[in-house]
């Protein structure tokens, strides 16, 4: 550990709300924030449409979300990026309930898409009736955007409904729309989001949205403005109702003033790792006997660990249940492939490691935590899981903790930049943000002048505004199409004027040309398919975009039976996985059976379109380099700056031994694509892209056999948005790309 790099954070206090608002009834001894208060009186207010509430992480927004439904005065969708998230808050929810006690007794359901596959086949419903049905007897709805986006996209109805079959409906049951952890889509999905906004918007009475997000994005505030939203924000940082207690005393008072303490002091150290693949595993690795020593000097310790990578995590949990057993200690595990028994378990270890912040910091109370980040904001979010309690009840005791610690695992450059003035030197890089002081060794902080610092100091990734112009359009111009339908055209004639004004305002284009771009398109893929519409609109109109490479899992490394069945990308597999091939008809009569056996449904529908099925034997030591393959010159390909529908392409991989049973049914994918005549390192480094972009090597039969594949290619989103950073340079007048 490099012991230089240390500061301290001081704790932090929330200010409490000067009054209780009339008519807000609270459970005996409870106690409202400056924050919360505020926010109840933004969505009470018939002047606000939009509210984005940008209290810390641990500061109690989604009591401030739910409070008007705890009142009984209104009832609620709640959106949630992740499944596991809205399960989180559904148990959250409850509780509130519970304290609460309105008179209304109001129904909590829970939606995703595998309940409501579930939902369906039990009921013998349609999935539009399964909605229908589940949404009109709730008063709370905890769902995804993902849904959220198909209802209004009409992906659930079948030829001859109306388009707004569901989407009518549940617009207008539903007073307020909450998005939660906001922060963490990127622009395709929040082009989604904002597109839902204005149809809702335009087609029906004044609705409320609101926004949580420690770490808010202004592009969507300021397009939301524009497109006619009344909007408030509610900043504690700004209107001071954060303090932050040098000593004791200072702390005593502010308790005996009922603020609330949202955050204990911690020691934060910060680890240079080289920018290698395992370079945070070897770490781990090789300062093992830190974390023990945690553990035997601060009894009833509990900590996590929070890497980037699912095989890493997979790798370091067998080593660390080894160490770690004979003191007694408990290791469980907590990632995106991590079956719900086997996160369930992991509340009851003492050290978890994981990729997902699920329960970490809530559930899973901590005093120490080692994490990596992918940005500023992933390193504020994870940042922000520790610290945020006191101690936890074991076995009918309590347990108190005596410190917070803290290890953040970061490239040197992100120390350099922000210890630039050790020992009177400003070697390194200097600071993006060029004014903000460097932290000093030893010293002590404020949380808010942390997180600035790591925003300022972060390597800036790219956010793809051009993205809303380019492809959030496409969408706009699907759904204005959608209200011309027959059976709504009359009913929806003023609003859908008033839906192509706003959408064009918003992402500044005309769907008159956007329509001629989708006809091009379509007319396009007509003449080299023979088949009608087009994947490159589908996937510029989906959520998330379109899974080919997506592949069915049967994990025998998890122990519950039922959660083994997965899907997993196949540049993953290649890269990380032992797997044996296996054929789909194994893979599903397995799974019915298993099914049948243990009672418990499985839901299967995110296996219907699978590019193959393999079993997981176990997770590699080393990853294996690879790449794809195309079975000609992708000079023009790539040369033509376009998104385009490629086939025919393989993977190269010569230990692999089901390489060619792969590549038989790759070759007939047809693959929404955007080619880079530059290799993967130098396009990730040259814009910016995010660490999990999904960018890809490929070489063509000219290159076939050189060590590094002289160009990269991206699929589906990812390739829209490559196609959005090469249009905005063309725009400008510049050449196609940056290189």
């Amino acid at each position: 550990m490099n012991e230089y790099s240390s500061i301290t954070l001081k704790p932090v206090y929330s200010c409490p709300a000067e009054e209780t608002p009339e008519g807000v009834n609270l459970p005996e001894g409870w106690t409202l924030s400056w924050h919360q208060v505020e926010t109840f009186k933004a969505l009470s207010d018939p002047d606000i449409d939009v509210v984005f509430n940008t209290a810390m992480t641990g500061d109690g927004k989604s009591l401030a979300a739910y409070l008007p439904v705890l009142q009984g005065n209104t009832s609620a969708i709640g959106l949630y990026p992740t499944n596991e998230l809205a399960r989180d808050q559904e148990t959250q929810t409850k509780d509130y309930v519970l304290n609460f006690e309105p008179s209304n007794e109001p129904r909590i359901t829970r939606l995703s898409g595998a309940e409501l596959e579930i939902y369906a086949e039990n009921e013998g419903l349609r999935k539009s009736a399964a909605i229908s049905t589940r949404t009109s007897q709730s008063e709370v709805l905890l769902t995804n955007p993902d849904i959220f986006h198909y209802l209004h996209r009409g992906a659930y109805l079948i030829p001859g409904d109306s388009p707004d079959k569901l989407w009518g409906r549940i617009d207008k049951d539903f007073d307020l729309f909450i998005f939660d952890e906001f922060h963490v889509l990127a622009a395709p999905q929040i082009s989604s989001v904002i597109n839902s906004l204005l149809l809702i918007h335009c087609t029906n009475r004044r609705k409320k949205f609101l926004f949580l997000s420690a770490t808010p994005d202004e592009q969507i505030l300021q397009r939301l403005r524009q497109a006619g939203f009344r909007c408030r924000v509610i900043d504690p940082i700004a209107n001071k109702k954060y303090q932050f207690p040098d000593s004791p005393d200072q702390q005593r008072q502010l308790e005996l003033s009922h603020w609330r303490q949202v955050v204990h002091s911690i020691q934060l150290s910060f680890i240079q790792i080289e920018s290698s693949t395992k370079a945070s595993e070897t770490w781990l690795k090789q300062n093992a006997e830190l974390i023990v020593t945690q553990f035997q000097h601060y009894p009833g310790s509990k900590g996590a660990i929070i890497l980037n990578s699912i095989a890493a995590v997979k790798r370091l949990t067998p080593f660390f249940r080894e160490l770690l057993q004979p003191y007694g200690l408990l290791v469980g595990e907590n990632t995106g492939l991590s079956g719900r028994s086997t996160k369930e378990k992991s509340l009851a270890a003492d050290l978890v490691l994981g990729t997902s912040t699920i329960d970490v910091g809530v559930d899973f109370k901590i005093n120490f935590l080692i994490f990596e980040s992918s940005d500023a904001g992933n390193f504020i979010q994870r940042l922000g899981r520790l610290g945020r309690h006191s101690g936890y009840e074991r076995e009918s005791e309590s347990v108190k903790f005596q410190t917070f610690t803290a290890y953040a695992l970061v490239p040197n450059f992100l120390v350099e930049r922000l210890f630039a003035d050790l020992n009177g030197s400003q070697g390194g890089e200097t600071s993006q943000g060029g004014e903000t002081p460097p932290l000093r060794v030893g010293e002590t902080y404020e949380r808010p002048f942390l997180h600035d610092t790591i925003r300022d100091q972060y390597r800036t990734i790219n956010n793809f505004q051009g993205y809303y112009k380019r492809w959030g359009a496409v969408q706009s111009f699907r759904l204005f199409y959608d209200l011309k339908h027959q059976t709504i055209q009359r009913q929806y004639a003023e609003s859908r004027s008033r839906f192509q004004q706003a959408c064009e305002t918003v992402f500044d284009a005309s769907l008159e040309q956007v329509a001629g771009r989708v006809h091009g398109m379509a007319k396009e893929w007509q003449q080299l398919s023979k088949k009608k519409g087009n994947p490159i609109v589908e996937d510029a109109c989906s959520f998330r975009g379109s899974s080919p490479l997506q592949c069915g899992l049967y994990d025998l490394t998890e122990s519950n039976e039922v959660d083994r069945f997965k899907t997993y990308s196949l540049p993953g597999i290649l890269s990380n996985l032992k797997i044996e091939l296996w054929t789909e008809a194994a893979f599903m009569g397995l799974l019915k059976e298993t099914a049948q056996r243990t009672r418990q449904p499985i839901p299967k529908g995110r296996f219907d379109y699978c590019l193959a099925f393999m079993k997981l034997i176990s997770y590699r030591e080393e990853r294996l380099n690879w790449k794809f393959t195309y079975p000609g010159d992708l000079k023009p390909v790539a040369t033509a700056w376009k998104v385009q529908v490629l086939t025919g392409l393989g993977i190269w991989q010569p230990e692999n031994p089901w390489a060619t049973e792969i590549n038989k049914r790759l070759h007939k994918q047809g693959l929404v694509s955007y080619v880079v005549p530059r290799p993967v390192t130098e396009v990730r480094f040259k814009l910016r892209l995010p660490m999990h972009f999904q960018i890809y090597p490929i070489s063509d039969t000219s290159s076939y056999h050189e060590p590094t594949a002289p160009y990269s290619i991206a699929f589906g989103q990812s390739a829209l948005l490559l196609d959005t950073l090469a249009y905005q340079l063309k725009e400008k007048g510049g050449d196609p790309w940056i290189f």
